[in-house]
């Protein structure tokens, strides 16, 4: 983000003004060579219509969105002629882009400001009549110029340069939501790398700390054994062991967390396999009208990740299940040319509304009356599977109670 003191520097320093043109999209050599170029996430597309529309409006067969860097002048969309760089001193908008009005010459050849440049004298064009507007955001910094132009002299109609002049703002318009984007990705991927150095370090822990707390309990249960069940040690020692079993429960989802959304190993699996094999898991009937039931689909997905998915939605589903009615879970799929999604709904206790978004993060446990004891982590491992498929994972309730989670796989590249 741009603040004040990068924006001062870029109206008066050279290598500020680069610097914050870089976070349009623009890149540029640090040294030697030449050549810039416009960064691969800018699309040429919008500006070049509207940079067409332009000469068009003026009735002219040039038209050209230039930026100004420090040195160069890079013509980023144009009209009738292909764009290139050219050196700052032979640029015309270069001479009148930081004017703060728009600037009409009926005949260069006539100006004293651009009667000697090459783009008039016929070193490198021949330009007469030329229109240009300054591309300025609300910040006040002047990125470059939108300029119409033509071979022949020429003077526009007032109502062509207020078109000129709002084609101008529009050019800015797209150039700040390009920054906008590009801004946002940037930050995503810090978000996204922050996300996995935090996830590498959970699991290493994790690993390192499940082996002293496995040889805890193993001495644990040996001392159980040990101890009369009328001695007082003996309940201390439950104590301990439950604590300790809780702990390593949360280390293994800790670990599963840790793993989850990696390298891929996509295959065509049975959405109905996988769930018959959670239900075994699980030690639950599966079929119609059983505790669990699927439709079948085919998916391309990583099967193992698939299991663990569907094994923590129906753990889910039964930790929290109605103590009202007897536990229903049902695996169902709609397929379009969007891709597939898997909707598994239960008919437990349900999640209310302003905690379904909550519930989705890392070590968030709603702590309701009667709910069974978990880790906080089992819907997080379920929306990092689906976010590493490239789809989303959300809640919604389900008709007549309870919650259904909806997950998405796009369809394949």
């Amino acid at each position: 983000m741009v603040g004040t003191h990068s924006m001062t520097a870029a109206l008066g320093d050279p290598l500020g003004r680069d610097e914050l043109l870089q976070e349009y999209g623009f890149t540029f050599a640090n040294s030697g060579g030449r050549q810039r170029s416009v960064d691969e996430a800018l699309s040429m597309e919008p500006l070049q219509n509207l940079v067409q529309l332009a000469a068009k409006l003026c009735g002219v067969p040039y038209g050209v969105i230039n930026v100004v860097t420090s040195d160069e002048q890079q013509q980023v969309a144009a009209v009738g002629f292909e764009a290139a760089v050219c050196a700052r001193e032979d640029s015309m908008c270069a001479q009148v882009f930081l004017s703060g009005k728009t600037t009409v010459v009926p005949d260069a050849s006539l100006d004293p400001r651009l009667a000697s440049n090459p783009f008039v004298t016929g070193e490198i064009a021949a330009v007469r009549f030329y229109a240009s507007v300054p591309l300025e955001t609300s910040s006040g910094f002047v990125l470059g110029s939108l300029c119409v132009f033509s071979n022949s002299a020429g003077t526009p109609e007032k109502d062509q340069l207020d078109m000129l002049e709002i084609l101008a703002r529009q050019a800015v318009q797209l150039l700040e939501l390009q920054r906008r984007t590009l801004q946002l990705n940037s930050a995503l991927d810090e978000v996204r790398e922050s996300n996995a150095k935090l996830a590498e370090f959970a699991g290493r822990v994790s690993h390192d700390l499940r082996g002293p707390l496995t040889t805890m309990l193993g001495y644990v249960e040996l001392a159980d054994d040990e101890v009369d069940g009328d001695h007082p040690a003996a309940e201390y020692l439950q104590i301990i062991g439950a604590s300790g079993h809780r702990m390593l429960a949360m280390l293994e989802d800790v670990l599963t967390y840790s793993r989850m959304g990696g390298v891929l190993q996509r295959q065509r699996v049975s959405l109905q396999e996988v769930a018959a094999e959670v239900a075994r898991d699980l030690g639950l009937s599966f079929g119609p009208g059983a505790v669990l039931d699927s439709e079948e689909m085919k998916l391309h997905v990583d099967p193992g990740q698939l299991r663990t998915l569907l094994q923590n939605l129906v753990a889910n589903a039964m930790n929290y299940r109605s103590p009202d009615r007897d536990l229903n879970v049902r695996i169902s799929g709609i397929s379009n040319y969007h891709g597939i999604t898997v909707l598994v709904a239960d008919n437990g206790k349900g999640i209310a509304p302003a905690d379904r978004q909550r519930v989705l993060e890392p070590l968030v446990r709603l702590h309701r009356q009667r709910d069974g004891h978990g880790s906080g982590l089992g819907l997080a491992i379920c929306r990092r599977i689906a976010e590493a498929h490239g789809g989303e994972l959300s809640l919604k309730e389900s008709p007549g109670g309870g919650s259904t989670a909806v997950i998405s796989f796009p369809a394949d590249q």
